[in-house]
């Protein structure tokens, strides 16, 4: 283990570190750097540079060829971020910075980054443009094509076919509208902007609201029990409604058989008073062993659709308030989803 200070603050770094000095020699390099490169930390120093930081593109180009960070105009300071690929195939983020005296460059400092996590978001935004791609046609289809059968056959429809297809443009508008809004919410959540407004809110009225909307969408027998004298919730109304529908047409969309919202008072883990919020349904429910990825963003399970984001975005609401998302297995056999939300005061 060293002792040098220099030396240790740069094997705590995340990221590899290779400094070369005006020879092109190694001057030091980070443990992250040598796993990297595949070498040995001590024997590296005072090698050739070309020896070390054994880097190539895809055409087989190497990087200090192709870079030659030791020529250039005097004002030439750095190397931008470049994908380069390790000696094992990896691809690896470079970017170097140089530095300068009266003689020229005295000293080069590489940064290497595994491109592990930028490959990552990447996929995560090819499938956010994927999905909101797939879920905005559907509506869009219906909107324009009834949109375009009122426009050229008014005067052949009667007023019921007419209210019919207003009555369906509403509807496919107030869904590309709810979906919308879930995206900024979900881009909000990732970036530490959601804004809430939390207040003393009355569940019981919200929650038969949301059950009362969603029924008169689907076919399915929704119940809605509420215990007596519940307590109010420290909740953003808003959300609340947000949450609850996300978890009711869930269960709609992929449980069976009836679906049970109960809301009920209860304690969180500190003792603290609460409300639970329950919706169960009869379905085959969710296995134990993916529990933990229902939460995470674009996650989807069995052939019903939908965004993949309702219950990322559950979640982070949920959080926000203070509150706690629990997955079990309902009395019939089917999923059981708990929220826990803070009483008032």
């Amino acid at each position: 283990m060293t002792t040098d200070p220099a030396a240790a603050a740069l094997d705590a770094l995340p990221d590899g570190v290779v400094v070369l000095d005006h020879e092109g020699r190694v001057e030091c390099l980070n443990t992250v750097a040598a796993r990297m490169l595949g070498v040995d930390q001590e024997d590296s120093v005072g090698s050739a540079a070309g020896l070390v930081l054994r880097l190539q593109d895809t055409e087989g180009r190497d990087w200090l060829a192709f870079n030659q960070p030791w020529h250039g105009l005097p004002s030439r300071t750095g190397v931008p971020e470049q994908s380069w690929l390790l000696p094992d195939g990896s691809e690896v983020l470079v970017v170097a910075r140089i530095a300068r005296s009266a003689t020229g460059v005295s000293r080069v400092a590489v940064s290497l980054r595994s491109g592990r996590g930028r490959a990552r978001l990447d996929r995560e935004r090819s499938d956010l443009v994927a999905t909101v791609a797939h879920e905005l046609r559907s509506p869009l289809t219906g909107v324009k094509g009834f949109v375009q059968a009122l426009l050229s056959r008014w005067d052949n429809l009667n007023d019921d076919q007419k209210k019919l297809m207003l009555t369906t443009v509403h509807s496919d508008s107030d869904r590309l509208s709810r979906l919308i809004a879930e995206l900024l919410d979900v881009a909000r959540i990732d970036t530490g902007r959601l804004q809430l407004y939390p207040r003393p809110t009355d569940v019981a009225q919200l929650a038969a609201r949301v059950v009362d909307s969603v029924s008169q969408s689907t076919a399915r027998n929704l119940v809605l029990e509420l215990e007596r004298g519940l307590p109010p919730a420290q909740a953003d109304p808003d959300k609340f409604v947000q949450v609850l529908t996300n978890l009711v047409e869930n269960a709609v969309r992929h449980g069976e058989g009836t679906v049970l919202v109960s809301v009920r008072a209860a304690a969180s883990a500190d003792d603290s008073p609460a409300v639970e919020v329950t919706v169960e349904d009869d379905g085959a429910g969710i296995p134990e062993e993916i529990r933990r990825r229902v939460f995470t963003k674009f996650w989807k399970h069995g052939a019903s659709g939908g965004s993949g984001l309702g219950m990322y975005l559950v979640n982070g609401l949920v959080r926000a308030h203070g509150g706690h998302v629990e997955i079990g297995d309902a009395a019939g056999g089917g999923a059981r989803v708990s929220v826990l939300w803070p009483a008032a005061g």
